[in-house]
């Protein structure tokens, strides 16, 4: 799928909120569910910071997933991002890789 098609597809995939209740979440307000948006996309970041890559959100439709070096894939929701992660760095990544958990620091309650 080309670029412009993936912006303009579907919307509310499983892992965004939505704005009707009961569907993901029962949060109406836009505000509140771009700040769910964006406190997902600083938890990835966390993860992905182990690999030196950066994610950001874009337009809230997409993200953009980066290497150091400029490499940049558009990720259409957060279950496409680990192949893209893989597909940039040319290697496997593990989230729940212990180098990764360590990486993460001690869990915070």
């Amino acid at each position: 799928m080309c670029a412009l098609c993936g912006i303009l597809g579907p919307a509310n995939h499983w892992t965004d909120a939505a704005a009707r209740p009961g569907v993901f979440t029962r949060n109406l307000d836009s505000l509140q569910r771009r700040r769910e948006r964006l406190q997902r996309v600083a938890c990835a970041q966390r993860v992905l910071s182990h690999y030196r890559l950066t994610l950001s959100d874009w337009q809230g439709t997409a993200y953009l997933l980066s290497t150091p070096t400029g490499k940049t894939e558009i990720v259409d929701n957060l279950t496409h991002l680990w192949a893209a992660a893989e597909k940039l760095l040319g290697r496997r990544c593990d989230p729940l890789d212990p180098a990764v958990i360590n990486h993460l620091g001690p869990a915070r309650g």
